[in-house]
Parts: structure tokens; sequence; C-alpha cells
């Protein structure tokens, strides 16, 4: 797993390109929220990674059961949705393994599943919380700066908050809460977001992917 971390890595930031290209994924979960919400949040996402780096991830993004073995083909999965979500045992124990060994877990709350998620993730790592990053944080600062996470829909007129789940100086987990990125990378025609509030949500996409690998 992390040779082909690695491996990732080497595509996403210096141009290599191998025979195939890489997928990342979505993550189906129980509890009734809405796991399927934005379908064209992550495609739209990586079309514009790719246009900005000349890389050639997948646009095809599997939806894979937190239950599934399935997780350790894809360096990084994105989770969101806006309501409950529960994880069994089993799935807490998968996707705590799957993080440990080099995952990444990208969760955009998309209005309705903050309550949830935290108690969830109490079940994957129940001795570790969720750390706020700062806005010197590097996430904020890769391939495009800002100061803090984006706001990109109002939602209950909070600020944007990122939050981190970190082991030995490296986040497995990443929370972003009050931002909604994932409308922010949808069909412009979804959400009528604007010009600038979309570019700003794909800007910090990117980065996130970055940071991902870079870490």
């Amino acid at each position: 797993m992390q040779q082909f971390i690695f491996t990732v890595f080497l595509l996403l930031t210096y141009g290599f390109h191998a025979q195939g290209s890489y997928e990342l994924a979505v993550l189906k979960y129980n509890g009734g929220g809405d796991y399927y919400a934005n379908p064209t949040s992550v495609p739209n996402l990586i079309g514009f990674y790719n246009k900005t780096f000349n890389t050639n991830l997948s646009k095809e993004v599997p939806f894979v059961e937190a239950s599934s073995r399935d997780v350790f083909d894809y360096p990084f999965i994105h989770l969101t949705g806006h309501g409950n979500i529960i994880f069994n045992n089993e799935e807490a124990k998968n996707i705590r393994s799957y993080l440990l060994a080099g995952g990444f877990l990208h969760i955009d709350d998309n209005y309705g599943m903050d309550k949830f998620i935290r108690r969830e993730l109490k079940k994957v790592f129940p001795t570790k919380s969720l750390i706020e990053l700062p806005p010197e944080h590097p996430i904020f600062h890769q391939k495009f700066n800002f100061n803090g996470l984006p706001k990109i829909h109002e939602h209950d007129g909070k600020r944007a908050q990122a939050f981190g789940i970190i082991e030995k100086g490296r986040i497995l987990c990443l929370y972003t809460f009050e931002t909604d990125l994932g409308d922010g990378w949808e069909d412009p025609s979804i959400h009528n977001d604007s010009p600038q509030k979309r570019l700003e949500a794909l800007q910090m996409g990117c980065n996130i992917l970055m940071f991902a690998f870079m870490q």
C-alpha cells in the first residue's frame, strides 16, 4: 500500500503517466444519509486537477463500501451527505486500517452531517479528536494559496473550518465543515454558484488532493 501511495504521489506531483490511470472513490455508508449526493462533484474536481497539472486521474469515481477491502485500492476516498451516517464495528475497523496503511479520507459536510460524523469518527479512532487546522497549515498553501478554508455556501452562517485526525504528524482524515466544497465542485447549473466561488472550491480541492499525496 505504501509503495502504491508513493507511485500515485509521483504521478500527481511530477506528471508521471502510468499505462492506466488511478481512480479515486466515494464512500458508501449506512444510516440513511445520502452518500450519493453531488454526483458530478468529484469527477469535475478530477477534471480540473488533470487540466491544471496535466495528469491522468480517472474521471470514473466508483462507490466503495465502508466494510469492503476494496477501499485499499483507492489512495483517496471522499465522503459526503446531509444526514445520518453509521459505521458498525467491522466498518470502523476497516476504515481505521485503511487510513493507518496510508490512505486518505476527505469528509465534506453537505449540511446536516456534522453531529453524526463526529460520533462515528470516535468509533474509527476512539482516542483521537478532530483538530482544527490553522490558516497557515500547508494544506491551504499548495498550488493555490488560501487564508484558511474558503466559504462556498452560507448554510448556518458559521465560519468555514477544516479539521484533521492526525497520527504521527500525518493527516489521516480531513473534515471540511460549513463550506460545502462538493457543491462548489458540481456542474455550474446545479447550485448556481458564482464563477469565483466555484473556482475557489475547485482550487481548494486541488490543494487537498496535492496535500493528501505529498504528505
